[in-house]
């Protein structure tokens, strides 16, 4: 049974520190308050609760049970719905978004590092070690500026991570888009908005009083996350430093109270609000983005996958993080060929795999994982595609297989008669070095929902057509040079041939080749030699 602070408390604030599970707090009016998500009775106790003990007037007292339906009030939010058309919606997608989206939904597993600072720390390398950005842990998640935690505290909040706060992360990117400036303008959003999204609107096994809390702790901990970026220069985009700040700020948490016939307070509802960080001024800023000054990524989420994430997270958490990694990777481009130890180390972490290929026992186990997982990717519509060479029909999980099965009766009752003619059967044991093999196999691609699928190829054709009409371009502006023009023009300069070709890094046998008409050079390398050759 939960407790409750009456009205007649004089919030002298000596039960706070008693609490031994954090349930009394205080609210923006600095009154006491008891959050019954939280309050368990002092169930370790055999008298009375400690709050009750160290209260002088022994005030806090039982919260009875709700009766009848809570009030529908209305609450005025600064922000729009998600999913506006039903299926997706729109989500910041840069690679700062995408590793804290990793580290969320892999906590413990995750390769954490100390650095020289003795914090715990994860490290993402950017194009080829010339950047880097840095993740940390924070200690609170109010909105004053707080250390990065150490080594040793930092292990409890490792290992309280729930997978399900990816989902409120993702929620989070997505409310960032509506904003032209989100790392100024806060957003709002409530718990109806929040259960509606990760389908626990459904949920009749849980009370009010657990979802709340459910999500206010989930909701707490995308806000933990700080990062350091520290970004190289990228085409015509200069490089930036962003210094330490958290993803999400937590500006707010505005709790919702009814009181009842008998003057009892119970807790109805929250509504958070939240800003982005700095890293959205870099990441998320379509002003900057036009101007060259900053960059605006973002992706497609689709409203299928928060609920899928929320239903199968406690039986399936390989087939979540896969799913989650996908989000992002998909965004590069639909056919993106992926090694099968890439997907095992999103999805186990690296250490499992590692200790998987010096134990049998521990590699048979992770295998059957590895595939039970790819099957419930399968059944959500996210189907693997095998590469015929390296991944062929003998070392795939028998599902894929036995999905050759035509449906018509008689087609199959032929299937399994030619199938028992052959040397090896469809049902065959899995083959000796099977391991071996499927570290060295890929993935082609993933087929993807209608829902995720359209969007992404919307993007891919758009950017194949900004792609052609560059190359175009390219070609109508310096094609026309001929091989005598670019020799008469690098003799004019007083230019050698080995000279020019250290300046394009080419051979010199390159430049010969293309001064004697043998073949014609790419656009790209022609504008070069128009740029150096300073041909009109």
């Amino acid at each position: 049974m939960a407790y409750t602070i009456p009205n007649t408390c004089v919030h002298c604030g000596i039960c706070l520190p008693e609490c031994p599970t954090g349930a009394i707090q205080i609210d923006k009016n600095s009154e006491h308050w008891v959050e019954p998500g939280l309050c368990n009775n002092c169930e370790d106790e055999n008298s009375n609760p400690l709050c009750v003990n160290s209260c002088p007037d022994s005030l806090p007292l039982p919260l009875p049970a709700k009766k009848g339906r809570y009030k529908a009030e209305p609450r005025v939010l600064t922000t729009h719905h998600l999913f506006a058309n039903g299926h997706n919606n729109p989500i910041a997608s840069s690679m700062v978004v995408w590793e804290a989206c990793n580290i969320l939904a892999k906590g413990s597993v995750f390769p954490w590092r100390i650095n020289h600072q003795s914090k715990v720390c994860f490290e993402r390398q950017v194009k080829q070690g010339k950047g880097k950005i840095e993740f940390c842990l924070a200690d609170g998640i109010n909105n004053d500026p707080d250390c990065a935690l150490d080594s040793e505290e930092a292990v409890e909040t490792i290992e309280a991570m729930d997978i399900r706060a990816a989902c409120i992360h993702l929620i989070f990117a997505a409310y960032s888009t509506f904003s032209e400036r989100p790392w100024e303008k806060e957003f709002a959003i409530d718990n109806k908005q929040l259960e509606t999204y990760l389908g626990l609107d459904k949920r009749k096994d849980l009370s009010k009083a657990a979802k709340l809390t459910l999500i206010k702790s989930l909701v707490q901990q995308p806000c933990k996350l700080l990062a350091t970026i520290d970004w190289p220069r990228q085409g015509k985009i200069a490089s930036f430093t962003v210094p330490e700040d958290r993803i999400w700020h937590l500006v707010a948490i505005d709790n919702h109270f009814q009181e009842d016939n008998h003057g009892y307070k119970h807790l109805v509802g929250m509504t958070f609000r939240i800003k982005a960080g700095k890293w959205a001024k870099y990441f998320l800023n379509k002003q900057g983005y036009k101007k060259y000054s900053a960059y605006y990524q973002y992706g497609t989420l689709p409203k299928f996958l928060l609920t899928t994430v929320m239903s199968i997270w406690h039986q399936h958490e390989g087939t979540v993080r896969m799913m989650l990694w996908l989000l992002f990777k998909t965004k590069m481009g639909r056919e993106q060929r992926v090694t099968v130890t890439r997907l095992m180390y999103v999805a186990y972490g690296e250490e499992q795999v590692r200790q998987a290929s010096f134990d049998r026992e521990k590699r048979k186990r992770l295998l059957r994982r590895f595939e039970s997982d790819l099957e419930v990717l399968n059944h959500y519509q996210i189907k693997p595609v095998f590469d015929p060479i390296t991944y062929p029909t003998r070392i795939q999980p028998l599902w894929a297989r036995l999905a050759a099965i035509p449906d018509d009766a008689e087609e199959a009752m032929e299937f399994w008669i030619n199938d028992g003619c052959n040397e090896t059967s469809i049902t065959d044991s899995a083959p000796a070095g099977k391991w071996n093999l499927l570290m060295k196999a890929r993935i082609l691609k993933f087929e993807l929902p209608p829902e995720w699928d359209k969007q992404l190829s919307r993007w891919e054709n758009k950017k194949q057509r900004k792609t052609k009409t560059r190359r175009k371009n390219l070609t109508q502006t310096v094609s026309h040079f001929s091989g005598e023009q670019i020799s008469i023009a690098r003799k004019n300069l007083g230019i050698s041939q080995r000279k020019l070709a250290q300046k394009l890094g080419k051979s010199q046998s390159w430049i010969r080749d293309i001064e004697n008409s043998r073949f014609s050079a790419k656009p790209g390398d022609y504008q070069k030699l128009q740029k150096i050759l300073e041909l009109e």
